[in-house]
This record gives structure tokens, sequence and C-alpha cells, in this order.
């Protein structure tokens, strides 16, 4: 990445173009405008026919400054600075500050392509381009531009690798909650890079993993546990325990009435849990109801009675 620097001090992380990808695109760039020029020089030379020597040599020097060195930098100027070999190679022409580039960029890189490029059939620019350290060519040196890749490849997203089959749901009654995210990072990339690493380094990488996962966690890992398998089992534990949460979020942890969720004051079959009747009686101290008239086989519950000097509990006394 080159670091370029904006006039308000902002680096800017830029790839430049090496050589291969802009000598791919400066090639379609030249094949297209050949075709054109070869194409409007066999008109014009159908059209002038009648002129003299002196005209017909002023209109073809004419054809080969428009259609050569004009129309690349009208397009680069138009298009701020794609061409259409640069637009299928994913290229852009930028200036030193990222910004996009001007008429006078576009047209002191066509005035040095001409000698550069043209005249010496691109020797002049392989050259300055493998000399330069951000690849450039003579004409982005004295235009001051640069030419940068838009079009990176995305990094391949590497899967955390399944724990043995014999330590899926060991570390179901692991307290996870005081592992923070830096460290569930470094053990991802850990796993997803284990392969790549030295057999010596990465059991070193992962038992120094495992010592700060145990202190964050409190419960050492079972006896006989390698370390990397110990580290895939907890990480296996957690995606378990995040997609229960996303696709059963009624079900979650911490919910009333849920899975290890407080007790609801009230709720039937829960210990220390009051009748609804009963607790309406106790909290508004009314008069009783009346008696219904078939003898009920049991004493009513009635309402506390509060007297003066006494206390009553509300409950009828054993017959």
């Amino acid at each position: 990445m080159s670091g370029l620097v904006t006039g308000d001090a902002v680096v800017l992380g830029l790839q430049p173009a090496r050589l291969p990808s802009r000598a791919l695109a400066v090639l379609i760039d030249l094949v297209v405008v050949w075709a054109v020029y070869l194409l409007i020089s066999i008109g014009l030379a159908v059209a002038t026919a009648s002129l003299d020597e002196a005209a017909t040599v002023a209109v073809s020097i004419a054809s080969f400054l428009l259609v050569l060195v004009g129309a690349p930098i009208a397009v680069e100027t138009l298009s701020h600075g794609r061409s259409l070999g640069k637009l299928a190679c994913g290229l852009r022409v930028v200036r030193d500050d990222g910004g996009p580039v001007r008429f006078r960029h576009a047209l002191v890189r066509g005035a040095m392509g001409v000698v550069e490029i043209l005249m010496t059939f691109g020797v002049v620019a392989c050259v300055a381009s493998l000399v330069s350290e951000r690849g450039r060519r003579l004409g982005d040196v004295f235009a001051g531009t640069l030419v940068v890749r838009e079009r990176i490849p995305a990094a391949r997203a590497l899967a955390v690798p399944p724990p043995p089959p014999w330590l899926v749901g060991r570390f179901a009654g692991l307290d996870l909650s005081a592992v923070p995210e830096t460290l569930w990072l470094e053990i991802r990339q850990y796993l997803t890079r284990s392969r790549e690493l030295d057999p010596v380094v990465g059991r070193r990488l992962a038992e120094r993993l495992a010592d700060e996962l145990v202190t964050r966690t409190g419960t050492p890992p079972p006896a006989g546990v390698p370390a990397d398998a110990f580290l895939a089992g907890v990480v296996a534990e957690r995606q378990a325990r995040d997609a229960r949460r996303a696709f059963a979020p009624g079900a979650a942890a911490g919910a009333p009435g849920g899975p290890g969720g407080p007790a609801v004051p009230g709720a039937l079959g829960m210990p220390g849990a009051v009748p609804s009747s009963v607790s309406q009686s106790v909290a508004s101290p009314v008069s009783s109801p009346p008696m219904p008239s078939a003898p009920a086989p049991s004493p009513p519950v009635v309402a506390p009675v509060v007297e003066a000097g006494s206390r009553r509990t509300g409950f009828a006394p054993p017959a």
C-alpha cells in the first residue's frame, strides 16, 4: 500500500499498479486507438484523393495527433483517469494527493506517452516503471500522478475448524462472560491459520491462548485435552450460544420466566409462590364475602381483621 498524504494531512492507503497490469491496460488502449486510427486514415485517404501531396500529408499529421495523442488525453480527462484499458484492468490514474486528474495532468501524460510509449515501443516506460518504487513512468513523474488499483481482490474468508467430536458439548457450563473480544479475535485467528504455522510455534501460541482463556473463565480444561482442541471446543460452544440467542430470542437466558431467568412472583409451581386469591386477600383488607348457602367442605379463607391491641392471622382456627 502507498501512503499518500492529502492536503488535510490524511494518509490514503492506495495500492499502486505494477508493470504487468499497466502493460495490459496500455496494450488494450493501443489496440483500440490504432484500430480507430486505421479506420479514420482509410476514410481520409478516400476523401482527400483529389488533393495535392502537401494537403494529404497535413491531413495525415493532423489525424495522427488528434487520434493517437488527443483522443487518449480527452478520454482520460473526461473519465477522470479511467481509459478503456484501465477500466478493464481495474486501474485508475489519480494525483499524488489521491484526487482526480485534470486536463493538465492528462496533457503531460499524453505528451510524454508519445516519446516513451509510441516512439520507443514502450521500452522507456517499462524501465521507468521497474525502477520507480510505486511503478510510475516518466509521464506520471512529470505530471504528478499515480496509477492505482481500484478493484482489490477480497480476502478469502477462513472458517474456524470444528473441534473433535468427543469435545462437542463438554463446555456447556463454562462461564464465558469475562472473556474479552480481543482474546476471541486472537483465538479465531490462530485457529484459522494454525496449519500455516510452524508446529513448535503453533503449540506455544495455543498454550498461551489456552492459559489466558483459563484465567478468564476460571475453569481448567479437561485432563489430556490438547490446547488447540480446547480452544476449538470453547469457540464452538460460544458460536452455539450465539446461534441459540439469535434464532430463539424468547428462550434467552435471563428472560423472565425463561430458562435461567428470575422467578416470577405468583407463578404456580415455583418455590415460595403465593396463590393469587390469597395474595389479593392479604394485600387489600376488606370485609368478608357473603357465605354460600350450601355448606362448604372446608372453612373459608377470610380477610385479615385488625383489632385494637390484638393481631389476628386472618385464618380460621381448626375445628
